[in-house]
């Protein structure tokens, strides 16, 4: 089993940043994926960024509407992943939820992912 711990949510104003961790701990793996997600009030649950890795390197894949703006990191000895956030916009706001999958590649849908985290509060005020 995987636990996952996210951290960093919190109330900004437009325009700044914020950055999320998520701490992965128990089983862990030499390759994977781990992501994140947002679910805003009233929507479906979806897609920011991963990340995979394997002995081949690393990939990582953004959502259009935050490319250019957030960047999906990993830090293999601390078994962590951050999400740095700028230029925030309003319209960024939702519960952000950490995942992780076995797999290597590109895959968008929540049902690809096999461990979740409880979520993280982003408020960005106009």
């Amino acid at each position: 089993q995987v636990q996952l711990q996210e951290s960093g949510g919190g109330l900004v104003q437009a325009g700044g940043s914020l950055r999320l961790s998520c701490a992965a701990s128990g089983r862990t793996f030499s390759s994977g994926t781990m992501g994140w997600f947002r679910q805003a009030p009233g929507k479906e649950r979806e897609f920011i960024a991963h990340i995979s890795w394997s002995w081949s390197g690393r990939n990582a894949y953004y959502a259009d509407s935050v490319k250019g703006r957030f960047t999906i990191s990993r830090d293999n000895a601390k078994n962590t992943v951050y999400l740095q956030m700028n230029s925030l916009k309003p319209e960024d706001t939702a519960v952000y939820y950490c995942a992780a999958a076995q797999w290597v590649g590109r895959r968008y849908a929540t049902t690809e992912y096999e461990y979740w985290g409880q979520g993280t509060q982003v408020t960005v005020s106009s």
